[in-house]
């Protein structure tokens, strides 16, 4: 699809947007999380350990749902997955504001509901269907653009969180996302999937089960796999804890809001010039680049003495790589096993993903509970950044021989 007839065509540019507002909306709230724990560990009584635990257990059903809504999407259209993804993060939400929240409430409302919406309004299920409307040629830009519009998001909650939690409190605040979240569940109608698949070859007879297959048997679908899981541990790790890391480390609270910030916006530099320069390079040295730097970028703001300057900077670069990844993950499945399936097959790398997730979120909790530090939680992190940058560079950018041109 040519960017004049992207811009006439009002279906795709609808989608689009409303995919970017879905993201704004879900992302957005998602990533303020942390800011809220010193107000439940006061009024609610939660540890730093049950509260890694909810977001951490948050972030494994996030990705366990994801292939069952890519499911939904790849079948009946991505407002249906959406719209039941948002009815369960507004449920999550007003348990956490009800008399009931504390203990397994809380970790239902925070960890199970939300982390189930997740599944179905975050990153993979819009993505996922603005994949299916653009061609080869310009798939990853266009998952950039979506992906950027969750970094917007991450960019302003964690300031508005901020003012709100300061001049309403923690359970207004929450209100207020309640709110955003309602508008969701009328944005989710706006998404369309298309009837047909966009570009290249496609097997119309395949099922599901038999392109889970052939993406399971294919090493790339595995290396990939298991490299994305280096990426949510690295972004648990950071949203969930980064508050308290800076809190011991004799920061001023305002490097928090900062680093946070900081993150969003520059991450929709990082994710517009992934998905860019994934259409011009090989995305697999993109995503081996990006891990590494990762690596690099957490050993500086670990090993040097703490500072504001420091804090800051570490915000800037941290979220320049943030979601920089989706774009070229998204592009090689996508490319190598085609459109039809990209809800269930990104769906099951998204997995992995959370799979990390909860692990950089629940141990990043525990090793601070058991050490008095996150020193161990870090240093794993800089050892899955080099994993992850060797990782990606066997994989295989060629299409499966169902797609390839007799």
């Amino acid at each position: 699809m040519s960017a004049e007839k992207f811009i006439k065509n009002k279906t795709v540019l609808i989608t689009l947007v409303s995919a970017c507002l879905i993201v704004i909306v879900s992302l957005g709230i998602r990533q303020t999380f942390g800011m809220f724990y010193f107000d439940f560990s006061t009024d609610l009584g939660i540890t730093l350990s049950q509260f890694g635990f909810a977001l951490g257990l948050q972030m494994f059903l996030w990705g366990a749902f994801a292939p069952w809504f890519g499911v939904i999407t790849d079948k009946y259209g991505g407002h249906i997955a959406v719209f039941i993804g948002f009815v369960f993060y507004l449920f999550g939400i007003l348990i956490l504001v009800s008399e009931y929240n504390t203990g397994l409430y809380f970790v239902t409302g925070i960890g199970v509901l939300i982390g189930v919406a997740l599944g179905g309004t975050a990153i993979s299920i819009p993505v996922s269907v603005v994949a299916k409307h653009f061609h080869d040629s310009n798939r990853t830009v266009a998952i950039g653009i979506v992906t950027a519009a969750g970094s917007f998001g991450y960019f302003v909650s964690p300031v508005f969180t901020r003012y709100s939690l300061v001049e309403f409190g923690w359970e207004n605040t929450l209100l207020i996302f309640a709110a955003f979240v309602a508008a969701g569940l009328f944005l989710a109608f706006c998404l369309t999937t298309p009837k047909n698949v966009v570009g290249g070859k496609t097997d119309d007879d395949q099922t599901a089960l038999e392109a889970l297959k052939e993406a399971l048997n294919n090493k790339s679908y595995i290396y990939l796999t298991l490299g994305f899981f280096v990426c949510g541990w690295h972004i648990a790790l950071v949203a969930t804890h980064i508050p308290v890391y800076i809190n011991d480390r004799g920061l001023p609270e305002w490097c928090t809001v900062t680093i946070l910030s900081m993150i969003g916006l520059f991450n929709i530099a990082g994710t517009l010039s992934s998905g860019y320069l994934a259409q011009k390079f090989s995305k697999k040295i993109i995503l081996s680049t990006i891990y590494l730097a990762r690596g690099l970028v957490i050993a500086i703001f670990i090993f040097l003495p703490p500072s504001p300057i420091i804090a800051v900077l570490f915000g800037i670069t941290f979220g320049f790589l943030w979601l920089s990844t989706v774009p070229p993950t998204m592009g090689i499945v996508g490319f190598v096993f085609g459109t039809k399936y990209i809800g269930l097959l990104y769906g099951i790398v998204f997995l992995s993903h959370q799979v990390g997730s909860f692990l950089g979120a629940y141990l990043g909790g525990v090793f601070h509970d058991l050490y008095g530090s996150y020193d161990y939680a870090w240093y794993i992190s800089i050892g899955l950044s080099v994993f992850a940058g060797l990782i990606h560079l066997p994989i295989k950018e060629k299409q499966v021989a169902r797609l390839q041109t007799v």
